[in-house]
């Protein structure tokens, strides 16, 4: 378990300044443009983001799988996927400008829209560079995209939004910096690891498609149980309750960070592990462990929800706070999927994830469509708890079945899982203190 738990410290630290980062942002967004210029970005946003999954096209998954069993030359694999770069990025930036364009609720300019879908091109090749760095198991080099983009979109958001007076558009160029900053820095490192050129290599290609289209389709049915709720709540209520309902996720989702610190790592080893069901077993106990701190967690959030609204971002946002107190219970259920369904993609079967979601995401557009108008924010996020839940319940039964663990062993605790978070846990004090 030591290399685990010195990626885990290195995934550690990338994280804690994602979130510190994300937060000082979301403060500023919050302080100067409101609730409404919050619901304004998160609505121009929503469409790239959600396109920058099925772009993606499931690359970076499968190019770690391939590079981790050593399927190709990683020459010939790194120029296979720019050539799909090429193309994907293309066809995601039409269809996002058409999508902002004439299919958005509201009327917002030219160039707001293009500085929503600018930030795509350089995202995409991000994120595919990222799937060599995690097939070769380098987690630092793949933790600096994760963190960075985030770095430079605070430092840009607060120079063009509270020095410059900019608003929503200074917002939206801080995003732009952030990703096209990391493509400068990730062009480098890749281009330091093999030769970068486009070339076409028909097998590589239709390998790293035909896996990845599962991991893409996989990715958007999830994407969708995410982002839906505010695609539904711009429909049917306001920017103001867009804003709102927002806000309220962005912070109660630093939940997440547990699961999410493990997830990088767990798909890696799981791609190449020796033997897949004893790595689940870890993957299980990883999970109970992450449960119980996010327990704790949640009941503290609880209570402290409206005093962290209030104080880091105004009274205005004051009823954000019952936005997250409606969607703690999903949040917690739902790291069930977050860290076992990484164990699943790892393993190379993503669509044991779009099984699990499907009746949940279409759940979740019903419950929105029936509580949107009259309860605006907090129906929403009504909906998203109940269709978490869902997921959270299918998933377990689909991954028991597919690693021949059963459920009640996944989630039995066991004596052994206290005695090794306290052994590693007092390594990691040790070595922090080296």
């Amino acid at each position: 378990m030591s290399a685990f738990v010195k990626d885990l410290f290195s995934v550690l630290k990338s994280r804690v300044t994602v979130i510190a980062a994300g937060i000082i942002t979301s403060i500023i967004t919050a302080r100067y443009l409101g609730p409404v210029g919050d619901g304004i970005i998160a609505i121009l946003t929503v469409y790239p983001d959600l396109l920058l999954g099925v772009g993606s096209l499931g690359i970076r998954q499968s190019t770690t799988y391939f590079i981790g069993q050593k399927k190709y030359d990683e020459k010939s694999i790194v120029a296979s996927i720019l050539y799909i770069w090429m193309f994907s990025t293309a066809f995601c930036v039409i269809l996002c400008y058409i999508l902002l364009k004439y299919f958005t609720k509201g009327d917002y300019s030219n160039w707001l829209i293009f500085l929503a879908i600018i930030a795509i091109p350089f995202s995409l090749f991000n994120t595919y560079a990222s799937g060599v760095f995690l097939g070769k198991n380098n987690i630092r080099d793949f933790n600096q995209v994760n963190w960075v983009p985030n770095v430079v979109k605070l430092i840009g958001t607060y120079a063009l939004i509270a020095l410059i007076p900019m608003s929503v558009q200074g917002a939206m160029i801080g995003i732009v910096a952030g990703y096209f900053f990391l493509s400068f820095l990730v062009f480098r490192k890749l281009g330091k690891m093999v030769p970068l050129q486009l070339s076409y290599h028909a097998p590589i290609v239709k390998g790293l498609l035909k896996l990845g289209i599962i991991y893409a389709v996989s990715f958007l049915i999830i994407s969708l149980n995410y982002k839906i709720d505010v695609m539904l709540l711009r429909q049917f209520s306001t920017e103001y309750e867009v804003g709102i309902y927002t806000k309220g996720v962005s912070v109660v989702q630093y939940l997440w960070e547990i699961p999410t610190l493990l997830s990088t790592i767990i798909f890696a080893r799981s791609a190449t592990a020796q033997d897949p069901k004893e790595f689940s077993h870890k993957v299980a106990m990883l999970l109970r462990i992450c449960a119980v701190v996010i327990l704790v967690f949640s009941v503290v959030f609880y209570f402290l929800s409206s005093f962290i609204m209030v104080t880091l971002y105004g009274e205005s946002f004051y009823p954000s706070s019952i936005v997250q107190k409606l969607l703690l219970p999903g949040i917690l259920l739902l790291t069930v999927f977050k860290v076992l369904n990484m164990d699943l993609a790892g393993k190379g079967k993503p669509w044991i994830a779009i099984k699990a979601m499907i009746p949940s995401l279409i759940l979740n557009i019903i419950l929105n469509c029936l509580l949107n108008a009259q309860y605006g924010s907090n129906g929403a996020a009504f909906a998203t708890t109940v269709s978490y839940a869902l997921s959270a319940v299918l998933f377990l039964h689909f991954y028991s079945k597919e690693v021949g663990i059963p459920v009640k062993e996944i989630l039995g605790y066991k004596k052994e899982d206290i005695a090794i978070l306290t052994g590693q846990f007092n390594k990691l004090i040790k070595r922090a203190s080296l």
